[in-house]
């Protein structure tokens, strides 16, 4: 597609209009590092601990939380009343991440892969200490889906019929005995079951733009169609009221942003209950049906609010010093709430709440007591114009010592989907970045998603091209704050942010000085043939957006780094786990050897158990060890050469 046809002049537009039509460049105010201020070891930056989850238990005494205090993932007890965490499952190999207590019972439910190859399986932790596998079988990924009303019986997938299908099984708690009830043959994706069991909410995904939200009735195996209009419009169920009579879903129809809605099923009349000037990212009902729970992309910020389910009341939220809230969850009788709190210096910490006039408790304290968080920074979010004048946000780190006397190397962070976003919060590796004196862009290019349908797709066909552009003119704004040092900047991403790192080095040689690819594509044509067969249902909104490998094979070829490695001449870091199913080893392998044949630097890490993603603290110190040692090694100490 001519990226300057009138359709893309009024993408242009209406782009620059909703990033509030002006670039804004960093705050300027007086600049210098806090008393005893000092760098990190990564010994030190990983002492702070990670939590997950918050699952109350029947009585509301204790919640349910994941953490990987040990250097990897388990599950943990945190009493609300305070007292040590109690561990639940120890395991010294692979991670465990918790689900949910039983609704009348101490029994847990938990989740864990083999080795990060995301073929999660559903465990349950007996009281007496136990451990029960519900999806036995090789080769095979399962996924919990919710409680049904009464606590007697759970609901669960899993794809051992056909690995490319998710069919749904109703899980009685008394014996374990399972029924499948209903077989996805068409490969859609399930999202809740009605309160009544009667119905199951179910969507069907066309392209990353477009969705349709369906309904099937087990009373009579009929699957009914509710997206009556035409057009690219996404739908996405999230729940069924507490008397099952209508369904809670996303959608951006008529609009730049999805909105909250709901669906009554008898009238099939439709009414707008949220609709905020950002994108409403899920909708939840509290277990008792009373409270219903909003999250809110509020400019790369969660925002969460809280109403009466019948009434759309809104309810207050307790102040936590400015943190963001996220991950709101209520006790059985909505006596107590349990989120989490974060900010750029202060990782996620549980909070609890006595409702409705109590004060907030913080239950963890996750950040290591060796490191002050004054020495941390906190993130600002800066647009600026891009080549053809869309405008395009991102959160600047500054790190204290970096000024205008004292320029610092700096580091554009490219997040990975392609359709993600960086958002505002603790991310390790970034503080340990900045920590270490380099400043980070975490760039928000186009087809990011928080910004409108909008900037959503206008990288549609366009990767490792328009967006790669956003990415070299965002150089501008990094030069223009006066702190950055123009002859020293780099860019670094993970998985698809990986890829841009590799298409920069190939496609823009001279624009970056260096590049950290953490599991990276290099290769688009076999990315999208080894596509995992759980990933069906997304299978062609991947084709629509990136190229079918068959029809488009030309084209994938154009914007695979491995087929134009030849022009790469700036020293490479690579960090690849071997059972990535996502992005395989051999692309790594590939671009390693293929840039060593150019007599450039270039230094592989391979992790043998590790997956897409870092899961244990060992191997997370190792990767982020190396690439620290690489930016100093040829971005940092390349002024002195």
């Amino acid at each position: 597609m001519n990226p300057y046809t009138i359709a893309m002049r009024f993408t242009l537009l209406m782009s620059s209009i909703l990033l509030l039509s002006c670039t804004n460049t960093p705050e300027k105010k007086v600049f210098a590092p806090p008393e005893g201020f000092r760098s990190y070891s990564i010994e030190e930056f990983l002492e702070t601990t990670d939590y997950r989850g918050a699952s109350f238990s029947r009585d509301g005494s204790r919640i349910l939380v994941s953490s990987n205090a040990t250097g990897i993932y388990n599950v943990y007890a945190i009493p609300v009343d305070g007292g040590d965490p109690q561990a639940l499952t120890e395991s010294t190999g692979d991670s465990r991440f918790a689900i949910s207590y039983f609704r009348h019972d101490d029994r847990i439910l938990y989740a864990a892969d083999q080795g990060g190859n995301e073929l999660t399986h559903i465990y349950v932790r007996e009281e007496d200490g136990s451990t029960r596998d519900l999806s036995p079988g090789e080769n095979l990924k399962a996924g919990f889906v919710g409680w049904a009303k009464d606590g007697r019986s759970f609901f669960m997938t899993t794809n051992e019929r056909d690995p490319r299908a998710f069919d749904l099984y109703r899980i009685d708690v008394a014996d374990y005995r399972r029924e499948m009830v209903f077989q996805n043959d068409d490969h859609l994706s399930i999202s809740a079951v009605s309160p009544d069991l009667r119905y199951i909410a179910l969507s069907k995904v066309h392209n990353r733009n477009d969705s349709d939200m369906l309904i099937h009735d087990l009373s009579t195996g009929e699957t009914r169609n509710l997206t009556t209009r035409e057009g690219e419009i996404l739908n996405s169920p999230q729940d069924f009221s507490s008397d099952g009579k209508s369904i809670y879903f996303l959608t951006n129809e008529d609009s730049e942003f999805s909105y909250l809605a709901e669906y009554v099923l008898e009238s099939g009349e439709t009414k707008v209950l949220v609709q905020p000037e950002w994108d409403v990212m899920y909708a939840s009902l509290s277990r008792s049906g009373q409270r219903l729970v909003v999250g809110i992309n509020d400019d790369a910020s969660t925002r969460i609010e809280i109403y009466e389910a019948g009434t759309m009341k809104p309810l207050p939220l307790p102040d936590i010093d400015a943190m963001s809230i996220s991950a709101v969850g209520f006790a059985a009788d909505d006596s107590r709430l349990a989120f989490y709190g974060t900010s750029s210096r202060h990782p996620r910490n549980l909070f609890v709440v006595d409702l409705p006039k109590g004060e907030p408790r913080r239950l963890t304290d996750s950040l290591n007591p060796a490191i002050d968080p004054a020495h941390l920074v906190e993130a600002e979010v800066v647009r600026f114009e891009s080549f053809d004048g869309m405008v395009i946000p991102g959160l600047l780190y500054r790190p204290w010592t970096a000024t205008a006397e004292n320029k610092a190397p700096a580091v554009l962070w490219v997040h990975g989907g392609p359709g993600g976003q960086s958002r505002v919060g603790y991310v390790d590796l970034i503080q340990y970045l900045v920590n270490h004196g380099y400043v980070v862009y975490a760039i928000n290019n186009r087809g990011s998603s928080g910004y409108g349908k909008t900037f959503y797709k206008a990288d549609d066909r366009k990767h490792g091209k328009d967006d790669l552009d956003d990415c070299v003119a965002s150089k501008e704004m990094l030069i223009g704050t006066g702190f950055v040092d123009p002859e020293r900047i780099g860019i670094a991403g993970g998985s698809y942010g990986g890829y841009m790192v590799l298409a920069a080095l190939a496609y823009r040689p001279e624009e970056f000085e260096v590049g950290v690819d953490i599991f990276g594509v290099s290769n688009w044509l076999r990315t999208l043939e080894s596509i995992p067969p759980w990933w069906e249902s997304f299978r062609e909104a991947l084709y629509a957006e990136l190229g079918h490998p068959v029809d488009d094979r030309e084209y994938l070829e154009s914007i695979s780094p491995l087929f134009h490695a030849d022009k790469i001449v700036k020293p490479l870091i690579v960090l690849q786990g071997a059972n990535d199913p996502r992005v395989l080893k051999v692309e790594s392998d590939e671009i390693v050897a293929a840039v060593e044949k150019n007599g450039i630097p270039v230094e592989y890490v391979v992790f043998p158990d590790e997956g897409h993603g870092f899961r244990k603290d060992e191997n997370r110190a190792k990767g982020y060890r190396a690439i620290l040692a690489f930016l100093d090694r040829h971005l940092r100490e390349q002024a002195a050469r």
